[in-house]
Formats: structure tokens, sequence, C-alpha cells
């Protein structure tokens, strides 16, 4: 019999009280465990970044996290993004203006690593967050839009914050 290990997570507001072998990636207890299937499990190598959560507010790989390492941290998926009434937030809608997304499958992987990004540097250059994006992969857009959405975010915030 494998071992076991009780362990509490933080997801999304949320606190879940697992039993999980000590192995389990973060990205399986989401999806298996805990029914949030927008975190994508691509190469399952920390590559390909559809995978990327939040950990404490910095983007993280949840294929390459094991569950255990992140007991009591405040972990996000792309389900927080949402309001609660399911609206999408404003870098989701700037994904959806600026044509961000094709097939869509590595897309909440850069929506969590922009979200991260804007809480960190919330006036980035058009240079900077290219260099951002090109830890994931995407095979659809060539990221002029993506970079084009998490921009026109950035500007939208600002301009937010300084109105109010």
């Amino acid at each position: 019999m494998p071992d076991i290990q009780l362990i509490e997570l933080n997801v999304n507001g949320e606190s879940h009280d697992l039993a999980i072998p000590p192995r389990r990636t973060l990205a399986d207890v989401l999806r298996h465990d805990l029914g949030l299937t927008g975190t994508h499990v691509g190469c399952e190598h920390g590559i390909c970044g559809a995978c990327t959560v939040l950990i404490d507010g910095a983007p993280a790989r949840a294929c390459l996290t094991f569950a255990v390492q992140v007991e009591g941290a405040e972990i996000r998926t792309v389900e927080s993004l949402a309001g609660p009434d399911g609206a999408m937030n404003d870098l989701q809608q700037a994904f959806t203006d600026h044509h961000g997304l094709q097939c869509g499958f590595c897309t909440p992987g850069f929506l969590m690593l922009a979200e991260g990004y804007l809480a960190e540097e919330p006036e980035p250059t058009r240079e900077e967050i290219r260099e951002v994006v090109a830890s994931n992969i995407c095979r659809c857009t060539g990221y002029h839009t993506i970079v084009d959405a998490i921009e026109h975010c950035a500007r939208k915030r600002r301009a937010d914050c300084a109105s109010g």
C-alpha cells in the first residue's frame, strides 16, 4: 500500500483537506482531486507552461510541484480570475479582445503567468512582456497578440488606478 499523507491546501481561497500520496503533483491534485480542470497539463516537464498557477502570488509550474510542498501556501488557478458571477476579469477580457488565444490550450498558463507578473510589475515595457511570455509555449498565436493583450491590460489597470 502506498504512503498517504494528509494535507490541507488553500486553493482559490478555499481550504481542502486531502489524503494523497506524497509524490502526487499539484497539477494532478488540482485537476483530479479538486476538479479544477483549467490548469492544463502539456509536457509534464515544466517546459510548456500550460500548468502555470500562482503560489503565494508567484507563477509556478504545477506539474513540477508536489502538492505536499505547497501546504500552507495560497494557490490560485485560472478559475480564480473570473468574478463571482462568472464574468471575465480584465486580463481575460484583454485576451479575448486582442485575440490572444486560438486553440486555448496554453491560455490558462499565460493568464496566470501574466496575472502574477502584472501584480509585481504594473508598468512593463513591451520588451519585458515578451521576455516573460517566452517562458510559456504557444503553438498557435505567434505571441504578438498575447503581448498586445497583456500590454493593454497593464495600461488599463494603471488608468483605472489613477482614476480612482
